[in-house]
This record gives C-alpha cells, structure tokens and sequence, in this order.
C-alpha cells in the first residue's frame, strides 16, 4: 500500500472512516512492517470524552480493533462500574500499530520508544479534531507523553484535571493494564477504585 503524505492528507480526511483509510497506509515509523493492521480509534463522533492508552496489544492487532484484549475487558468493567457506556466514548491509543518482541510463538508487548510516539502523534491530533473530545483520559505514560508533549509520570499529574496545550481538558490515570499485573489483592482492589474514580471525574467534567 502506498505511504501517506499525512501533512497534505489533513485537508482531505474529514471523516472517522476517511481517517481509518489513512491510516491503513500509515509508514511513518517501521512499525507497520510487522503489525497484522492498523488499530484506529473507535467510538462515537462527537463524543465528548476520549481514552487515549499507550498501543495495541496482541489481540487488538488482530482483531483491528481497541482495547478488546484483557486490558480492554478490565476498562469495559470498569466503565460500567462508573457509569459510562462505552458507547459514549471514543476509545484510541497514542500509537497505532502493535510493536512486540517474539518468544516463540508468543509476541511480547514492547512500550513504544519516543521517535515511534512523536511519529504517530499526527494521526491522535486528526482524531481530536474531527471528535474534538470536550475532555482526554491518558491511560498511562506513553499517552501522557503524547498528550502533553514530554515524558512526565503518572503519579506527579494525577488527582486533579489538567489542560493540554490547546486548553483541551486532561485526567490522567494508569493503563488498565497495570492493574492487571498487581499480584496483592488489597494493592489491586486500592488501585482499582482510585482508576474508578478517575474515570468518574473525567465523565463529570465532560458533563455527561
């Protein structure tokens, strides 16, 4: 498939479904050579609240879709928990092709390197703008850095809402995934409400 000139490409995508046909063609960083497809973002058009993780993993590149690996059954539940449909919300991730190492016949998750994340920050920024969310969850540090422009950590920024550089409104909180990988139940059921109630303030502020 051939590359896109994403620069020229802006003033031609003016829909979800244009934008997924771009980003199909993506080359920007080598990632695509190894991923099965692209994963675009999902969810309503107008939503007013975007949940930007880190990638896709293992079953989301195969499926093409977000968040419908066991991370993503963690945020479903969690959304429910909270009060928010999913339906309602645009689901997407920093980086839009899965990068992992193979053992075996498994394939690793590797976190994104910075050169990957600027790269692909174009296709999040057409996203903000045809959803044009009134406010963005970062689930984790690689869309916090992609959010905000520098790696900065979870716990510096979290419990308050904060403004992206266009005034956007920001929650950040930790990648589902984490808690998939606390071992102490009393940590895991801890970290499991404070990730509930992150979701719940992002949900009032969007005014949902």
């Amino acid at each position: 498939m051939p590359s896109v000139d994403t620069h020229d490409a802006e003033t031609r995508i003016g829909t979800l479904a244009q934008l997924e046909q771009a980003e199909a063609g993506c080359t920007r960083c080598p990632l695509y050579k190894h991923a099965t497809q692209v994963v675009p973002g999902e969810g309503r058009r107008r939503a007013r609240l975007m949940l930007v993780g880190e990638q896709p993993g293992d079953k989301e590149d195969i499926a093409g879709r977000p968040f419908v690996g066991p991370a993503g059954r963690l945020l479903d539940a969690a959304l429910a928990e909270a009060g928010i449909p999913r339906a309602s919300v645009f689901l997407t991730n920093a980086v839009k092709h899965f990068k992992f190492e193979p053992r075996g016949k498994r394939r690793l998750h590797k976190r994104p390197n910075a050169g990957e994340i600027e790269q692909c920050r174009w296709w999040l920024e057409q996203e903000r703008r045809l959803v044009a969310p009134a406010v963005l969850v970062a689930l984790g540090a690689t869309a916090v850095r992609t959010l905000l422009g520098r790696p900065l950590t979870i716990s510096a920024l979290r419990g308050r809402a904060r403004e992206t550089e266009d005034g956007t409104t920001l929650i950040v909180t930790v990648h589902p995934s984490y808690l998939l990988r606390i071992r102490d139940a009393d940590s895991r059921a801890r970290e499991h409400e404070g990730f509930i109630a992150d979701l719940r303030r992002a949900w009032q502020l969007a005014g949902e």
